[in-house]
């Protein structure tokens, strides 16, 4: 297969998980085994094509971030994403410092997809009838750089799906708690990205030298244009939807994994 066509078909993938709850990292994985593998410049690098793409999606917020910036509520509410991303930023330091690697297999992937499947199947079951309208607290920001955290450790977990459902459970609506999660996540994955170029490019000889920037960069585009159209569709569907069917992909897949394991071992 050509390279910029497996270059298409990761930045197409990147772009339609990486803000679903079904998890980006997991889905390269996956495929990965069918595809040349590619490095992990690569895949941050597309995953910041799949954020910045989000931002055009959130005009209200942003004006309000741009024109508003001195009312109490703005500033509540940036100080808020601030705190969520330094806890994720310092927790991945820590890991980067103690030599983490992202597991590989996808044994920890199967598991991880089946358990997020029942966690949202569970707890729209337990929203059923309720009506969360809480605001985003410094406990909720909190608990959302810690569940970033969770999702980098174990692949699979998907970064939206752990934080969406912990503010779920904390009495967020569903398009609350969806906003604040991409909110948090684009100063996040940007971050890691410029780490990562930043890296590449003070020591060529750890990868930048050999990547080939051309296709990175073909892979940056084509995910933040599928990106772009897959949240646009997201944020329209949880307005009248819940995310139960998210919870039976997950549920699916991890089952379709777990078989594909057992039968060749």
């Amino acid at each position: 297969m050509c390279e910029w066509i497996v270059i298409i078909i990761l930045g197409i993938i990147e772009g339609i998980t990486e803000f679903l709850p079904i998890s980006s990292t997991a889905h390269l994985l996956i495929f990965e085994n069918w595809l040349p593998r590619q490095t992990d410049l690569f895949n941050i690098v597309i995953q910041s094509g799949a954020v910045l793409a989000v931002l055009p999606l959130f005009p209200e917020r942003l004006r309000q971030f741009v024109f508003q910036w001195r009312e109490k509520a703005t500033q509540d509410y940036g100080l808020k994403i601030i705190l969520a991303v330094f806890i994720t930023g310092l927790g991945g330091l820590l890991l980067d410092k103690a030599g983490f690697k992202l597991p590989e297999r996808l044994w920890p992937v199967a598991w991880a997809m089946l358990i997020g499947g029942i966690g949202f199947l569970v707890i729209e079951r337990w929203l059923s009838g309720r009506n969360p309208q809480g605001p985003v607290t410094w406990s909720i920001a909190v608990i959302v750089g810690i569940g970033q955290l969770i999702a980098a450790v174990f692949p699979g977990t998907s970064r939206s799906g752990a934080t969406i459902l912990l503010m779920l459970m904390l009495g967020l609506s569903r398009p609350a708690a969806t906003e604040f999660s991409f909110l948090v996540g684009i100063p996040t994955m940007l971050a890691a990205g410029g780490l990562k170029i930043f890296q590449a490019l003070r020591h060529p000889a750890a990868g930048g030298a050999s990547e080939q920037w051309d296709m990175v960069l073909l892979g940056f585009i084509a995910s933040a244009a599928v990106s772009f159209i897959a949240v646009k569709w997201l944020l329209s569907y949880i307005q009248t939807h819940t995310f139960v069917v998210f919870g039976w992909y997950r549920i699916a897949l991890g089952g379709v994994l777990f078989f594909v394991l057992f039968t060749h071992r």
